[in-house]
């Protein structure tokens, strides 16, 4: 059916990472405050329907290329199923409800949300073909998220969390670019991805040492960090950094002994051991952060 094709062009699959938007009102201590969160909300369906947008927008761009790649030739603009004039309208109808949710929603927000549209834009046409930078904009599209969330909410997010980001998201990039390198036909490497011709699996490996070392240290700094332990009133959250050590290394597992990375949303929602880890990483951070909420709140 044409309205199955038209959602699998908007690729909710990779919704996941707008998940990201959740992490300022989590480490907030403010999940459990509804009217708030609803604001959260609110933004992740904001970062949808934008990064739909920007999918469309790259898959038009891309159509060519597509073509001749072994997976992304039944993407339905590359495989014929939608055709560009429908997939534009489409674009243009996802604009009406974006604009509905930025009006219930703080300025700074709005500005957060225009300025991730037009860097995807510019990464589609420009950015994606320039080595380095192509990953580092991928990242910003991460910090843009957490920022979007925060300023949904009205809070500030902390530096070493943001720096957190950073390193994640480029780690995230880097490990894709090193799984189409490995997966990718020799022979189209050019016509499938240009920047690909930049890289190589030693190279994105040094990188991704630089993201995972990074990673793990930030993140083990902010746990012990005087803003952590003033606003959660605990030493505890360190606890926590054993679950991220562990995500960082699985997934380095599965990058290197089963050629996975190239989809990262798959990963993560397919892989049971990266799922468990995730929620115990959740379920941990929840119990430390919330603690006294919920022992009031029981009270």
């Amino acid at each position: 059916m044409k309205i199955t094709k038209l959602i699998s062009l908007i690729r909710p699959k990779q919704w996941i990472k707008n998940l990201f938007v959740f992490a300022p009102i989590l480490f907030a201590g403010q999940l459990l405050n509804f009217q708030i969160l609803s604001k959260n909300f609110l933004a992740f369906a904001a970062f949808c329907l934008t990064s739909s947008i920007v999918y469309i927008i790259n898959d038009i761009v891309d159509i060519d290329a597509d073509r001749i790649h072994k997976k992304k030739r039944f993407r339905p603009l590359a495989s014929g199923e939608i055709k560009v004039k429908e997939a534009v309208i489409f674009g243009f109808i996802l604009v009406l409800p974006i604009l509905l949710i930025i009006s219930q929603l703080d300025i700074k927000f709005t500005l957060v949300i225009l300025i991730y549209f037009l860097l995807n834009v510019l990464y589609t046409f420009k950015f994606k073909h320039v080595v380095i930078l192509d990953v580092f904009i991928i990242s910003i599209g991460f910090m843009l998220r957490v920022e979007g969330g925060a300023a949904a909410i009205g809070v500030a997010f902390s530096n070493w969390m943001m720096l957190t980001t950073i390193f994640l998201s480029l780690f995230l990039a880097i490990s894709k670019r090193r799984a189409e390198l490995s997966g990718t036909d020799n022979e189209n490497i050019e016509n499938q991805r240009k920047v690909l011709e930049h890289y190589d699996i030693s190279f994105t490996d040094q990188m991704n040492t630089v993201a995972v070392t990074g990673t793990i240290i930030c993140y083990a700094l902010y746990t012990v960090s005087d803003k952590a332990v003033t606003t959660f009133h605990t030493e505890n959250l360190i606890y926590t950094t054993p679950f991220v050590i562990y995500g960082m290394f699985r997934y380095l597992y599965l990058l290197h002994k089963k050629n996975l990375g190239e989809s990262p949303e798959q990963i993560v929602t397919k892989d049971l051991s990266l799922i468990i880890n995730i929620f115990l990483w959740f379920a941990v951070s929840f119990i430390i952060i919330y603690k006294p909420k919920l022992t009031g709140f029981f009270n």
